[in-house]
């Protein structure tokens, strides 16, 4: 009986330990700063801006002003979050090199362009819409 009871312990003990979650690593928060830059250098940090405007058209007028402070404070919030993942994934040698590249002409160039891309890249995928569900339809049956 007392060895049911301690390995009904130890089994509980063991359950906890490997449910919590692991420990995220420290961001050194002046690199996070550099990966935030290159975030907005890149444009990236603004991707979802686009839609903001769409989404404002459906907004009352009366709430507009309030959409638009959450809309900005989740943002920030997304960038962070995003900025830590550049701080897990790039060494500060990368970054430094994301920033060149995006300070360049032709960097500066992709980012003046990447709205028109995506936009673009949208309307190619719309047209290929249909035949993508018709190929799933016919592997689903």
């Amino acid at each position: 009986m007392k060895k049911l009871v301690y390995t009904f312990a130890f089994v509980c003990v063991s359950s906890l330990a490997m449910a919590q979650a692991p420990a995220k690593p420290a961001v050194d928060e002046a690199f996070k700063k550099e990966c935030l830059a290159v975030i907005e250098a890149s444009g990236s940090g603004n991707v979802l801006s686009g839609y903001k405007d769409q989404l404002l058209g459906q907004v009352p007028d009366d709430k507009k002003a309030a959409f638009t402070m959450e809309f900005d404070a989740m943002m920030k919030k997304i960038n962070e979050k995003t900025a830590e993942v550049y701080a897990q994934i790039y060494t500060k040698e990368d970054i430094k090199a994301m920033m060149a590249f995006y300070n360049s002409p032709v960097g500066k160039k992709m980012k003046e362009k990447a709205g028109e891309v995506n936009q673009k890249s949208q309307e190619a995928m719309m047209e290929i819409q249909a035949d993508l569900q018709a190929m799933m339809m016919k592997y689903m049956q």
